[in-house]
């Protein structure tokens, strides 16, 4: 057990300015240490090893915090994270947001090197191969968890999986599945087909429709989908290294889905498909 060590009162202290860099990509990259904010996310990077090394390193928490989520805490100590009582100031000026909940932690990136996620044969990938957004990026992990995919990619074109907005938006997701970072968009396609994943980008202006892939039969294999920019798409060079090119179907007047929604309902897609071929892709089904 990791005792809790004194009330930081000063923002002024040399741990929490060593948090607050944090929110700057640099010093992200540069430590390779990254923020965590909110119950959730706490909850789980205090769950989350990576071999016999935990993700969780250190945990600000504000005394009202401390004791509402005692058992988190409590898991912070157990996994080794040194527990900080901190003013609600302290706590504040760490924090991103703008109305923090008392947690904020400081974890090792826990990014899974390209050739392993090949290695493991995955059925089901997103790769993020131009999204900027940290939001929508964080958002589109979620999903990916969530549909219960095997990975995420996110290409060297895309935004940093540890930006605190992505890192709030996936809301936890970040310790549930292995994601590669800044891999080429020529290498994703390239290493993904040659592990047997068909690739498929998701555009609306493509010229397959989801509907019809589904009736067909034809996305029951290993899929990965490809996602590009929120406001201009896939540019032509990526949407040719696919296999197809898909569009989610408008049914309504709606002009388009924004990307987090196309995501998830191309993800679910791939997930039923895989499911009635015979590989089962729900962590809840008995």
């Amino acid at each position: 057990m990791v005792s809790a060590g004194p009330e930081l009162i000063s923002p002024r202290s040399a741990r929490v300015s060593a948090a607050r860099r944090l929110a700057r990509r640099n010093f992200r990259g540069k430590e390779r240490l990254f923020l965590a904010e909110g119950p959730q996310a706490v909850r789980e990077a205090a769950a989350h090893r990576t071999q016999d090394t935990a993700t969780l390193v250190e945990l600000f928490t504000t005394p009202e915090a401390a004791e509402r989520y005692a058992d988190i805490v409590g898991a912070a100590r157990d996994a080794g994270a040194r527990v900080h009582l901190a003013s609600d100031e302290v706590v504040a000026d760490i924090s991103t947001t703008v109305t923090p909940q008392g947690l904020v932690g400081v974890c090792r990136f826990l990014d899974t090197p390209f050739e392993e996620i090949l290695a493991a044969r995955p059925r089901l990938v997103a790769v993020l191969a131009h999204v900027r957004d940290p939001g929508n990026a964080g958002t589109v992990l979620r999903c990916a968890d969530a549909a219960g995919a095997d990975a995420v990619v996110l290409t060297d074109a895309s935004v940093d999986l540890y930006n605190p907005k992505a890192v709030r938006a996936s809301v936890g997701s970040h310790f549930h599945l292995p994601v590669a970072v800044n891999v080429p968009v020529e290498r994703a396609v390239t290493g993904l087909r040659e592990a047997g994943v068909r690739l498929l980008a998701a555009d609306g202006a493509g010229d397959r429709d989801l509907d019809e892939e589904l009736d067909k039969g034809t996305m029951g294999g290993p899929t990965g989908w490809i996602f590009g920019n929120e406001a201009w798409g896939l540019p032509e060079e990526t949407r040719a290294l696919a296999d197809a090119v898909v569009r989610v179907p408008i049914h309504g007047k709606a002009e388009s889905l924004n990307l987090a929604t196309a995501a998830a309902v191309c993800l679910y897609a791939s997930a039923r498909a895989q499911r009635a071929a015979g590989g089962s892709r729900s962590v809840t089904e008995s």
